[in-house]
């Protein structure tokens, strides 16, 4: 039969370790959570522009354009469209199938809240500027996905 013989510091050693790893264990506080904003909001920019040239025969020729001219954005998520007016007075807009409608002044930003629950094409129109004889169309397509 072996005899073991247990010097009192290793037995204070080890309940000194085995204490402080019960409270590793015991005391474990769980990180701080925090709760995003459940509903995300997307913001898209956008400017009026102008492209302006001379023909051959000297005549002066001008578009005005949405720039982007596409955006995409998703269903059924709120989206904020800022459009800062840069070239133009002011671009009177519809957008197509909505009652939506405002007006893009020149050095003025315009935010128009959306929020599509039917996926489509939208086309952002400027009234003034629809077609080729006003220096248009100015037109911008928002697909929803």
């Amino acid at each position: 039969m072996r005899l073991w013989v247990i010097n009192k510091n290793w037995v204070l050693l080890g309940l000194v370790t085995l204490a402080a790893l019960s409270s590793l264990f015991f005391l474990k506080t769980e990180p701080m959570q925090t709760v995003a904003n459940p509903t995300k909001e997307y913001v898209i920019n956008m400017v009026t522009g102008e492209f302006k040239t001379t023909t051959e025969d000297g005549r002066e020729i001008e578009s005005y354009r949405w720039d982007p001219g596409t955006i995409t954005i998703p269903k059924d998520e709120k989206v904020k469209l800022s459009i800062f007016g840069v070239n133009g007075k002011e671009h009177p807009f519809i957008i197509e199938g909505t009652d939506i409608q405002g007006t893009v002044k020149k050095g003025e930003e315009t935010i128009i809240d959306l929020h599509f629950t039917e996926a489509g094409v939208y086309r952002l129109i400027c009234v003034t500027h629809a077609s080729t004889d006003d220096n248009g169309p100015m037109i911008a397509y928002i697909h929803v996905n």
